[in-house]
């Protein structure tokens, strides 16, 4: 699972159109779409995010007005990011927009969809799982750039998540990462917070291997709530 994946997902019901452009929008600012990096066309993008092409070339032109992309003509044409200033970055991008209240529920919620997860997945795991989680912690820790680091950390929360085999719980996992993905994104330039959050990945799987289902479910609560909490000091940090 990577970040495109949780960018592109299925979006709800209501006022489609918007919901692209705040998707798209915040995966611009945040930097999970790099500057020139093409986007899908309009027929693949409508097919991903399960809204018609009407409202993808709305939603597209909304973000070309915001100067946001740039659609080029030709053989090798498309809808490109576009390199923007740092003071529009960081006057636009998502922390600074959400409110204190938005962010420390959405940390709520969230603790909440992955403390049940993990209660459920220390007695529904199997070893295999349990090396697959290793191997995805493993590779968490070893990321060098903050994009790397958001979609491995996004990747073990997906999976935690599988693993209480809850096709329900791993479907709410999913809708909210695109949420919580724009927003940890700039977490991981803090190379001591990265750190931080890979010892809670190793205090976690090892709970799990001990079958302990109270310190899975307070390692997991204390990452969800180490993020939430940097969240609200970056935002503090930047008004």
């Amino acid at each position: 699972m990577s970040a495109y994946t949780i960018i592109f997902a299925p979006i709800g019901q209501a006022t489609r159109s918007e919901q692209v452009v705040e998707r798209l929008e915040n995966a611009i600012i945040s930097g999970l779409l790099k500057k020139h990096e093409q986007l899908p066309n309009e027929s693949d993008l409508a097919q991903l995010m399960g809204v018609s092409p009407v409202t993808v070339r709305e939603a597209l032109n909304t973000l070309r007005v915001k100067g946001l992309i740039d659609t080029r003509r030709g053989r090798n044409g498309g809808s490109f990011v576009c390199e923007l200033p740092n003071t529009l970055i960081m006057s636009q991008h998502p922390l600074r927009q959400a409110s204190n209240e938005y962010l420390t529920d959405l940390g709520e919620m969230h603790s909440a969809i992955m403390a049940h997860s993990a209660y459920l997945a220390v007695s529904r795991s199997t070893s295999q799982d349990l090396q697959k989680l290793q191997h995805l912690i493993e590779q968490f820790a070893q990321c060098q750039t903050p994009d790397q680091r958001t979609q491995l950390d996004l990747r073990c929360l997906l999976f935690m998540a599988s693993l209480a085999q809850s096709p329900r719980l791993a479907n709410q996992e999913l809708s909210l990462q695109a949420e919580w993905a724009p927003l940890t994104a700039v977490l991981y330039q803090d190379n001591n917070f990265h750190q931080s959050i890979v010892e809670c990945y190793q205090q976690l799987l090892a709970a799990m291997r001990q079958a302990n289902e109270q310190q899975a479910i307070q390692h997991i609560k204390t990452i969800m709530t180490k993020q939430t909490d940097q969240m609200l000091h970056y935002r503090l940090a930047t008004q």
